[in-house]
């Protein structure tokens, strides 16, 4: 779900040369998502080898990273790991909102419905421990480091950002931004053009959210911008504090100033709900600690083992060798310059 402040956020739109250099911690199960629910046949059917098990995964993580790579970026991949009990009612949410997308998927196959097909199957995409390993095992045989966070991903590509580990955090949620990321990425891995409801394709370029922007323009510090997180609601109070909007958020955090005031506030209106424990959700934000402390290297590309996993999921054994001629020629690229 991700803190719902997208109309209040500023950000601007970049190309992906300006990122040219940098090294970017990408939340791996955002990434992930977006490839399972947009790499899909037109009655939305997943890309699948000849055993039934879904590749859109791999299909994605492995042309993506291909562009990243050829534009001079450095992707590293953070995976998430035990997600904290502040989020056991969220987990619970998506799991009903994933049986229910089911059942709705299955009623448009029997009426032969292809757009409610592809609607619903994208809504009940899970991610288990086969493409988990999958995806690990296919980022390090292309170089790319991974790293696995002991709790959420975008925590901790935020806290490596903010600790000058890498350069940004990249994520189509807004989350980081609560963990004080310096410099969020959106739409890193999409693809550069997405379909409109109406069938027109438009172009789909970077976004890039900087920290201290966000603050300067809302005029708020660091912990109000985690309080209006909260009061709009994150993946620890889904929904919020019912009644309020962004910009009514907003203006009561400027308003109000410290948690507490702001708290109290909601408490003493009768026309707000405060339905749960704000100050635990407060603190899990402001104090999160990074659990990565080694070194992130990047490693050579080992072409062989591409193919072992991406052949046996049956990938072209041709368009592989054509992206791995591509990375191939970068290497020899990049040898040419370490000699310069």
């Amino acid at each position: 779900m991700g803190i719902q402040i997208s109309e209040i956020v500023p950000r601007k739109e970049i190309s992906l040369n300006e990122l040219k250099g940098k090294t970017i911690a990408i939340d791996a199960f955002n990434a992930i998502y977006q490839f399972l629910t947009t790499i899909r046949q037109v009655d939305g059917t997943p890309l699948m080898d000849k055993d039934g098990k879904i590749t859109s995964h791999l299909s994605g993580l492995f042309y993506r990273n291909i562009n990243l790579l050829l534009e001079g970026i450095k992707p590293i991949y953070v995976f998430d790991g035990k997600p904290p009990e502040l989020k056991d009612e969220e987990l619970q949410r998506r799991k009903e909102a994933k049986r229910e997308a089911r059942e709705k998927y299955e009623s448009a196959k029997e009426k032969g419905d292809n757009e409610g097909m592809r609607k619903y199957s994208a809504q009940f995409v899970k991610i288990d421990d086969d493409i988990i390993k999958e995806s690990k095992e296919l980022l390090e045989a292309m170089g790319i480091p991974v790293i696995q966070a002991h709790g959420e991903g975008e925590a901790e590509a935020a806290i490596l950002a903010r600790n000058k580990k890498v350069w940004a955090a990249a994520s189509q949620d807004y989350d980081a931004l609560l963990y004080g990321v310096p410099i969020l990425i959106r739409n890193l891995t999409l693809a550069r053009k997405r379909k409109t409801s109406s069938g027109v394709y438009v172009d789909v370029n970077p976004e890039i959210i900087e920290f201290q922007d966000v603050l300067n323009k809302l005029e708020i510090d660091k912990d109000q911008l985690i309080c209006l997180a909260i009061l709009v609601g994150t993946d620890y109070n889904p929904g919020g504090v019912r009644g309020l909007g962004q910009k009514r958020a907003l203006e009561i955090v400027r308003r109000y100033k410290f948690p507490i005031k702001i708290f109290e506030y909601v408490k003493e209106n009768p026309k707000l709900e405060l339905l749960f424990d704000w100050q635990s959700i407060f603190e899990h934000f402001r104090e999160l600690k990074q659990s990565h402390n080694g070194e992130i290297e990047f490693k050579k590309i080992n072409p062989k083992r591409i193919k072992e996993l991406l052949v046996k999921k049956d990938f072209s054994e041709a368009r592989i060798d054509s992206g791995l001629n591509k990375l191939k020629d970068l290497e020899e690229q990049q040898k040419q310059k370490t000699l310069f």
